[in-house]
């Protein structure tokens, strides 16, 4: 069972965290690990990509030609696909990229990503965290007084606004609370600072 440092908000250990083996221990899969950012990464395309095809471009109502006795090649209309301002061929239409992976594989690539974090030693447990008012300087003087200095991910167990509000301005801070946990999220950042409450929260859901 692995066990990890517990801080409070000036950075001092104020003991340990024993992290449930079956959330936080496991082997990382990488290739449900994959599947699942290509998931979400496809899930974030909007695919507004449009052409037009020859149905629908300016124009071409009338024959150019006719058919024979001309000694050039037959055409339809000016707006085929070969005529300059013709229409496209097989080209994009509106369409979702998005797709779904099994339950279960969605669980592993979470677990998978988690127990990464750990064995990483990229993941600061808190015993809490909150501020009196809304504040970005008090969320700074935080991650300084972790010596966090590149990107993190601040997860709470239950949504609070003043530490949302003042992680918000921060470019390399991202909040989200433990039922918003995701894969791409906990890879893309190089510290996860989570809260103790909030671990037992992503245990109970995913032990």
């Amino acid at each position: 069972m692995p066990k990890v440092a517990l801080y409070n908000q000036t950075g001092s250990q104020v003991g340990d965290v024993e992290l449930a083996d079956s959330v936080f221990g496991i082997t990382p899969n990488q290739s449900v690990l994959h599947d699942a950012v290509v998931m979400q990464q496809s899930s974030l395309r909007q695919g507004t990509h449009k052409t037009k095809g020859r149905s629908e471009v300016r124009g071409g109502g009338r024959k150019p030609w006719r058919q024979k006795g001309t000694g050039r090649a037959r055409q339809g209309s000016i707006r085929s696909p070969q005529w300059v301002g013709g229409g496209v061929v097989f080209g994009p239409t509106p369409r979702s990229y998005s797709f779904k992976l099994p339950k279960k594989v969605r669980r592993l690539a979470l677990k998978s990503a988690l127990s990464a974090k750990v064995g990483a030693n990229e993941m600061i447990v808190l015993d809490q965290l909150q501020f009196e008012t809304i504040k970005t300087k008090a969320m700074k003087d935080v991650l300084a007084n972790l010596s966090v200095d590149k990107k993190a991910l601040v997860v709470t167990a239950d949504f609070n606004e003043t530490v949302a509000m003042s992680a918000r301005n921060l470019p390399n801070v991202t909040f989200v609370t433990a039922a918003g946990v995701n894969v791409l999220d906990l890879l893309k950042h190089d510290k996860v600072i989570i809260t103790k409450d909030a671990v037992e929260k992503v245990e109970e859901v995913l032990a």
